[in-house]
């Protein structure tokens, strides 16, 4: 037994020995690699070795009704140099770093050349300075182009001598970042909105109302050196966003954006803002949405989303919502007249005067006749004659009909509709209130909210919501559908919404609005002028207006709504001369692109965006019909017919007559072929 415990216990000397040993190598090799190599690894541990880094999701794309990319995400990347080797293997650092400052001395000239030959935008001087800079310095991380390098330029860096080496060698390395871009500039800019920049934060727009949808998820990664390379290791995967098809037709836009610009640059208008937005009458699809704003250089931009956040007051076309409300309840009707007198008529001591009394009035005009000629007595009169004791019932009417509700648009500063209640303890209610109220004044309606109105009317009554985005979609497969809303089945009763039809169909045939027309040679427009003077800090002295015209197409099946206005300083202000143009402009756009009817109802001479026709459809007749005809020339309307009528698909492109065709006159094409016009 004493055997067998003495051999214990030196087998236990033994081990102990061993532990002991084994913990002054731990303890020895800590030590070193705390002192002799502590700079080493410090800079190991700063620049090879970064926890939790972002992995960028690929936000999500945004495209128009026929699938055409208006915002998407594309790489670019930050360019950086790297002039320190870190190798704990002092020789082999100390080499690699003889190695490429000796490269950087003798190559410096030609990266310097090269760099300015992809970025001209800076000399080869200036690169010479910024890539000496860096290395005197001593930089691990040198930003050595200060902006952000396409795909395209940073695969030609990797050409140049130096940079073409890998990044442990050369010292050459990019960080990758993923940017938005609109391929279609500035066209519904507001609308679809935009992201801060360098951020993936979303700024306004469809960007920022959709952002849950676009932005995807975030993954989450980290970055170290693996043998002597950069590796990034992926911990969590991103989620993608998804894409959103809105309403908005790139052409349509295009079209109302040059037309309303075209308008507000001319002497007499000199604008200082103008919106368009062009409806879908069924669905409520927005096609086009114009917001421009006159900078301080004379040219107009998308600064601000006025179309949807600016609260105006309608003017003349509030009408036409004040005789729904007396013709709904049975107050007046078709054949009812008011005597507008000589153009002036003191209302509760006030005058209210129509726009044509210094040429002495309009007299006695049925209800039809007061809106062809928007009279601003004819309206006043009979909303103050069956209102004015108990205005809340007029006030309830309104809304009854729509007016006022509010359209809960996704978008962030949407402006909410202001209507004045007679019975509000916030403001106190005046004899006069109610009759300039019936004519447009007082209540406060961002133009779309408008424009839902007057579709509502164009579409049987049925109220519907604007509509900006169709379908979410992943890889272009749609995941979800965002349906028409119906606001209100019926706005009024069937038979006071078809006088109504009737009044808005003569304010375009024979009324103030026919410049909004063109002749019903085309198609039949119905709709509204509308001019208000505009308040600034609650005052009306400035001379400011808002013009506009409000309407719908065709008047016998109407298809599409559209409002027009513009904000402009000093006379003359017609909503129907200076507005109606730019409406009939769109509307034969519009119309332009659907299936085209006979051509010899396409000439019209009073309309400036159909030009005189050099060849029609008699000359296309004599075209072999495997060949495509010559269109240079006609106007949309001509060209449309003449190559649907061979079999090709159409796609317009501009205003005005043919430009270019991409299928040359006389080449032979295949049935089906679709042949893009640019139109001038």
């Amino acid at each position: 037994m004493l055997p067998d415990k003495k051999n214990s216990v030196t087998r236990f000397l033994i081990i102990c020995i061993l532990m002991s040993l084994i913990g002054v190598y731990i303890l020895g090799k800590a030590t070193y690699t705390m002192t002799s190599q502590q700079e080493y690894w410090t800079e190991v541990s700063k620049i090879f070795v970064r926890e939790n880094l972002k992995v960028p999701a690929t936000r999500g794309n945004i495209y128009d009704c026929k699938h055409r990319l208006m915002a998407g995400s594309v790489p670019e990347y930050r360019m950086y140099m790297d002039y320190v080797v870190i190798d704990k293997d002092t020789a082999a650092r100390r080499k690699a770093q003889e190695w490429r400052d000796a490269e950087f001395e003798l190559k410096l000239d030609s990266i310097s050349e090269g760099l300015a030959r992809i970025f001209p935008d800076r000399n080869a001087q200036w690169f010479r300075k910024r890539l000496t800079d860096g290395k005197n310095r001593r930089s691990h991380a040198w930003r050595i182009y200060p902006y952000h390098a396409t795909y395209i330029q940073y695969k030609e860096c990797k050409k140049l001598p130096l940079l073409r080496e890998s990044s442990f060698k050369g010292g050459f390395y990019a960080e990758v970042s993923m940017q938005r871009k609109h391929p279609y500039g500035s066209l519904a800019y507001r609308t679809i909105g935009d992201l801060w920049r360098d951020s993936d934060a979303a700024k306004n727009g469809l960007e920022l109302s959709y952002d849950s949808v676009l932005r995807g998820k975030n993954g989450l990664s980290h970055r170290m050196k693996v043998r002597d390379r950069r590796v990034t290791i992926i911990d969590e995967e991103p989620v993608n966003g998804h894409d959103l098809l809105t309403t908005i037709d790139v052409d349509i836009q295009d079209m109302a954006e040059k037309a309303l610009v075209s308008k507000l640059q001319e002497p007499e208008v000199n604008g200082e803002i103008g919106i368009a937005i062009v409806m879908e009458v069924k669905t409520g699809d927005i096609k086009a949405i114009v917001n421009m704003h006159r900078g301080d250089d004379g040219s107009y931009y998308e600064k601000k989303n006025s179309a949807i956040s600016d609260l105006m007051e309608p003017g003349s076309t509030f009408k036409t919502a004040s005789m729904m409300v007396a013709i709904d309840d049975g107050k007046v009707d078709m054949h009812s007249t008011r005597d507008c007198m000589g153009g002036i008529y003191m209302m509760h001591g006030r005058a209210m005067k129509d726009h044509n009394w210094r040429r002495g009035g309009y007299g006695v005009l049925t209800v039809s006749q007061i809106l062809e000629q928007s009279s601003n007595i004819g309206i006043s009169r009979i909303i103050d004659e069956n209102y004015h004791n108990n205005p809340q019932e007029f006030v309830d009417g309104l809304r009854r009909i729509g007016v006022g509700i509010p359209l809960n648009l996704p978008f962030v500063g949407k402006g909410e509709p202001i209507v004045p209640q007679p019975n509000s303890k916030i403001r106190y209610w005046s004899n006069t209130d109610l009759a300039w109220m019936s004519i447009g004044y007082m209540t406060m309606l961002p133009p779309i909210s408008t424009l839902t109105f007057y579709n509502a009317i164009a579409n049987g009554g049925r109220m519907v919501k604007p509509r900006f985005v169709k379908a979410e979609m992943e890889d272009g497969q749609i995941v979800r559908e965002f349906p028409t809303e119906v606001i209100k089945e019926q706005i009024c009763k069937p038979s006071t919404l078809k006088q109504i039809q009737e009044c808005l169909h003569n304010v375009v045939a024979i009324g103030l609005g026919r410049k909004a027309g063109n002749g019903g040679k085309l198609f039949e427009v119905s709709g509204k002028t509308g001019t208000a003077q505009f308040s600034e800090n609650g005052s009306y002295a400035s001379h400011k207006y808002m013009v506009s015209f409000c309407g719908y197409y065709p008047s016998d099946d109407p298809q599409y709504s559209c409002i027009v206005c513009i904000v402009k300083r000093g006379l003359p202000a017609s909503g129907g001369g200076q507005c109606g143009p730019v409406f009939r402009q769109i509307s034969q756009f519009v119309m332009a692109q659907q299936e085209p009817r006979d051509a010899s109802s396409a000439a019209d001479s009073l309309s400036v965006f159909t030009p005189e026709v050099k060849v029609g459809r008699n000359a296309a007749d004599s075209v072999s019909r495997n060949k495509v005809p010559d269109t240079r020339g006609m106007g949309a309307k001509d060209a449309v017919y003449v190559l649907k009528k061979r079999g090709f698909n159409v796609s317009l492109h501009g205003t005005g007559s043919v430009k270019s065709q991409s299928i040359p006159p006389n080449t032979e094409a295949k049935r089906g072929s679709t042949i893009s016009l640019k139109l001038e």
